[in-house]
């Protein structure tokens, strides 16, 4: 029986996100910096509505207690190219429990059987030992480091690429 649910963010989760977001601040920090208010809400969702990217909300199953957010963005479906990038955070109220670990496994099931990828790609923070541990455990492999490669919190990061192939899933 799944402890998480996901499903596709709409906008009546604007509240539920911008109050979990502002609660789980130093939770986050300094690897992801979420929207906190309407104005980003509303900048994030309107980036759902191109079609190259999807956003699932996860939510325990046995209280409705929001999770986190998972997403795959820069989705590419040709017949030789077929990718996207994993991106998600949790919340601070439900985690240390294996919540996300089982969110992020079901929207990785989900891009390969329901959107159709071959391979979907995260790329980490090196010294974000939770995020990583939780790729190894649904089996992704490092595949290579890329320096300052993507701007959080205003400055340019390191980041570790972590892949897993549909053909490889769990």
């Amino acid at each position: 029986m799944p402890r998480v649910i996901l499903r596709r963010a709409v906008r009546a989760d604007a509240d539920t996100l911008i109050r979990a977001n502002r609660e789980s601040r130093a939770h986050h920090h300094p690897w992801v910096v979420p929207f906190t208010d309407q104005t980003g809400f509303d900048t994030w969702f309107e980036r759902l509505e191109t079609g190259t990217k999807v956003a699932l909300v996860a939510r325990e199953a046995a209280t409705n207690a929001l999770v986190g957010v998972v997403s795959l963005s820069e989705i590419v479906m040709t017949p030789s190219f077929q990718s996207a990038y994993l991106g998600y955070w949790g919340m601070a109220a439900t985690a240390g429990r294996g919540l996300m670990t089982e969110a992020v496994g079901l929207a990785v099931r989900h891009a390969f059987e329901v959107v159709g990828l071959h391979r979907v790609e995260a790329n980490i923070q090196p010294g974000n030992h939770r995020s990583i541990a939780l790729v190894k455990r649904l089996g992704f492999r490092l595949e290579g480091f890329s320096p300052r490669y993507l701007k959080v919190d205003g400055d340019w990061r390191d980041h570790e690429r972590w892949a897993l192939l549909a053909d490889e899933a769990r």
